[in-house]
């Protein structure tokens, strides 16, 4: 797969010529609509941000529009070899009913919106590639051997005019500016309306309930996005025949917080008002230096702690490890090993799994600032009390029906009951 940001004859795509002119100049009339971070990353992918291919893809007003929106529509037998299929300017989806029967839609320019399309194909049109998500790989090296995310799967128009609207729609234009909805996909057109329809395995949205970085933000419900943009309750499986019900109080229009779904990684919508309030990388880390100024030690070795800011691979003496059912920091010892992968804490004598603690460096996953107090259960992530309660209480979609609470850091699903466990450290802080 091309990971080098370049599109199919060589060239580098608009949108990372423009990103990278954001990073470099920073002109002062860049607009920044918002950013889709994906979850499961702590802040860039194991092998590297590459072109295209990245942990978070942030959304610019480009210098020239390039959204499309409705025009006409008409009935065809022949979708494959009509003029709006085979023309490589006119945007189309071409919803196949039988045979001999298609309803081609045609897209005209629309002046007034940018359009980001994303998906897991490296082709030209999509300005963000987004492959399957491995819970808890920290290495890169694990591939999915058969991807549940399209090719095309969906496509972001952002309002010109007012940024803080953004719409997502199911399905993206392909090299040729066309999508294709087959004979078996989910498709309607009720009482002569306009025609819509679902992808084979959907795109599905969560809306937060309450301001996402406020400390007051709860877990919605998931719904269902169409190519059309209409919003519906879950299909009884992910790619069931049957659509759902239209929800009429609900719109496919992102908020800060809203959580996209492509069956196989799940994306955190972040306005860019929302960032604005959110803490920064440089913020996280004060927190970590901080704790560190503290000289945690641990209570068997005597040596003193220091939480990393990155991943390493080699233990060290001053790697910190939590005991996950009783929250007490420690160092790497071999007091109290009494069962495969357990330990008995020689603070308080419970026994229950050890694992190395790491901090959350991801600021797009937190819903408030301050003190990283607390760790996911089992992967020892830190993060503030609230971003951990927030997300023990998402359920993300995992498979064709099922859905689990994980952590958003490296996407591993959370055990036990509450799924997290509030640190206790051995030092000036405790």
């Amino acid at each position: 797969m091309d990971n080098s940001g370049c599109s199919s004859d060589g060239t580098e795509s608009p949108i990372l010529e423009e990103q990278e002119s954001a990073n470099s100049e920073k002109p002062k009339q860049l607009v920044k609509y918002g950013e889709l971070v994906i979850l499961g990353y702590n802040g860039f992918l194991p092998q590297g941000d590459r072109g295209r291919r990245r942990s978070k893809f942030v959304l610019y007003k480009r210098p020239t529009a390039n959204g499309v929106k409705r025009s006409r529509h008409y009935v065809v037998q022949t979708p494959h070899s009509s003029q709006a299929i085979l023309d490589a300017n006119q945007h189309s989806i071409s919803y196949t009913l039988s045979r001999n029967h298609a309803v081609i839609v045609e897209y005209t320019a629309d002046e007034d919106t940018d359009m980001f399309q994303i998906g897991r194909s490296s082709e030209a049109p999509i300005d963000f590639v987004v492959m399957d998500t491995v819970p808890g790989d920290k290495t890169g090296e694990t591939r999915v051997m058969q991807s549940t995310i399209s090719r095309f799967a969906c496509r972001i128009l952002c309002d010109r005019k007012n940024p803080k609207i953004a719409r997502i729609y199911a399905a993206g234009f392909d090299t040729s500016k066309n999508i294709f909805l087959g004979e078996k996909a989910t498709k309607w057109q009720e009482n002569g309306r306009e025609i819509d329809g679902l992808t084979t395995n959907g795109v599905l949205i969560m809306h937060p309930r309450g301001t996402f970085c406020g400390g007051d933000a709860k877990c919605s419900y998931w719904l269902e996005t169409s190519v059309g943009g209409g919003v519906f309750s879950l299909r009884e499986s992910r790619s069931a025949q049957q659509k759902g019900q239209v929800v009429e109080n609900e719109s496919n229009v992102l908020e800060d917080g809203t959580l996209i779904d492509l069956c196989g990684a799940t994306l955190l919508w972040r306005s860019a008002e929302g960032l604005a309030k959110s803490p920064s990388k440089r913020d996280l880390e004060r927190e970590i230096d901080e704790i560190n100024a503290g000289r945690p030690q641990c209570p068997v070795g005597l040596n003193t702690l220091v939480i990393p800011r990155r991943v390493t691979p080699n233990d060290n003496l001053q790697q910190p490890y939590v005991y996950l059912n009783c929250g007490h920091v420690q160092g790497l010892h071999d007091w109290g090993q009494e069962e495969e992968g357990a330990r008995r804490c020689p603070i308080c004598l419970e026994l229950g799994p050890v694992v190395k603690v790491f901090m959350g460096l991801e600021p797009a996953f937190y819903v408030d600032s301050g003190p990283p107090t607390f760790a996911f259960n089992p992967c020892g992530h830190m993060a503030t009390e609230k971003t951990v309660k927030y997300w023990a209480n998402v359920a993300i979609p995992h498979g064709t029906n099922g859905f689990h609470a994980v952590c958003p850091f490296c996407a591993s699903p959370l055990s036990g009951s509450p799924g997290y466990v509030r640190l206790i450290f051995q030092d000036n802080v405790d």
